[in-house]
């Protein structure tokens, strides 16, 4: 299996990514509706990189 790391300016913005879509949907009026936005391009990013969110969905 290939090992893949991320420089430290690629976490950060990873990071900063990831704070960003939390103050989104903190600031959203439809907190709902802004979830499932970022749910939607987050899987979509997945996607574009081979890796398949089936198994990552929580069922309820």
């Amino acid at each position: 299996m290939e090992v893949l790391e991320m420089t430290e300016k690629e976490q950060a913005t990873s990071l900063m990514d990831k704070f960003i879509d939390l103050q989104r949907i903190k600031a959203a009026e439809d907190k709902d509706k802004e979830v499932d936005y970022q749910l939607k391009t987050t899987k979509a990013k997945l996607e574009a990189l081979g890796i398949v969110t089936e198994n990552l969905e929580i069922k309820g």
